[in-house]
């Protein structure tokens, strides 16, 4: 029998093709922020400029040579992002700049062994009490009194984006893009698109199906956004309210209710604080928030913070206080 041989060939290693032999719209950071949302598209965007810049950058994220980072240099924007920023905010940047490396390694820009290096930076360490403030019950009366008072249209909608700001937790983002085919009224369900697009049910109950039965009233039945912009004199027009509507409105609201300045986000952490003070337990407040780890939810629990003050309250300081003038500190000193 004869033994028939092959000779197998191995394939040549990748070649790395230089920049300047590509076509001019290819940028990994371009391909990247393709593959996101568009509010996040806008965010990591400013992200990447910014650690752009810190490289000595003058142009945007779209001509900037990923493909020439090297470890010293993502070590560089790596210090330079835990000077500026707050852990959470550096390492979602930090997240965005090895996306667009290995954008840039699968399109051949980078050496596999250029590539691990680069990416291979530490996390920022450290953690920070979550953002904002908790709002009040008394607040949030004065904040329904206040627009129960407008006798116009924009009086109506803005009580009803209060309830449902509070009442299902939305991000601003989630409640600009909710349209009227996403609530169902015979079931009291919002449904929602919220991060990495994932949609989630947020559920309508006492006093926000009241509010919503009002505003629909208002609005009609017309196809489109659930909530509208405004126009001069409290009038409506058919359209999609942005963002900065409804933190415009919510400012406005709060001058007139005579309380401390809020955003959305506010009405958030107080949903899911207020949900957890009452007994729910942290995975089902995690869904309802639309949280990828519950550890995000965990961080507005305020229960061990009361737990903690408790405890400081079991240590006694003999101070007692005494009778003082009227005389100001500095008049004090000159006297």
């Amino acid at each position: 029998m004869t033994l028939v041989t092959t000779t197998v060939k191995r394939r040549p290693a990748a070649e790395v093709v230089p920049l300047a032999d590509l076509p001019v719209y290819v940028s990994p950071a371009r391909i990247y922020l393709e593959g996101l949302s568009p509010g996040s598209r806008r965010t990591m965007r400013g992200a990447l400029e910014t650690m752009a810049a810190m490289l000595g950058s003058e142009g945007d994220a779209f001509s900037f040579p990923w493909h020439r980072i090297d470890y010293q240099q993502a070590q560089e924007v790596r210090a330079k992002l835990a000077e500026r920023y707050a852990p959470k905010t550096a390492n979602k940047m930090l997240a965005g700049l090895r996306q667009v490396l290995k954008t840039g390694w699968r399109l051949g820009q980078m050496a596999s062994e250029d590539y691990y290096k680069a990416v291979d930076v530490a996390r920022v360490q450290g953690t920070r009490l979550p953002a904002g403030r908790a709002i009040t019950q008394g607040e949030l009366h004065a904040l329904m009194a206040a627009c129960a008072a407008d006798p116009t249209a924009a009086g109506v909608r803005d009580g009803c984006i209060v309830a449902v700001l509070y009442s299902c937790g939305l991000r601003v983002a989630e409640i600009v893009n909710l349209d009227l085919d996403d609530y169902d009224p015979e079931v009291g369900t919002l449904r929602v698109l919220g991060k990495g697009n994932k949609e989630r049910v947020a559920f309508v109950i006492n006093g926000t199906s009241d509010a919503l039965a009002d505003w629909l009233i208002l609005r009609g039945d017309a196809a489109g956004a659930l909530f509208w912009p405004g126009r001069r004199g409290g009038h409506l027009s058919p359209g999609r309210l942005s963002t900065q509507g409804i933190y415009q409105m919510l400012q406005m609201r709060a001058s007139q209710a005579g309380i401390s300045r809020l955003s959305p986000h506010d009405f958030r952490r107080t949903f899911i604080s207020d949900l957890l003070d009452a007994g729910a337990d942290l995975a089902t407040v995690q869904r309802l928030a639309g949280h990828a780890d519950p550890k995000t939810t965990a961080r507005y629990d305020r229960r061990p913070e009361a737990a903690r003050r408790r405890a400081a309250g079991l240590l006694h300081v003999p101070y007692q206080r005494r009778t003082l003038g009227v005389t100001t500190p500095v008049q004090a000193m000159c006297s």
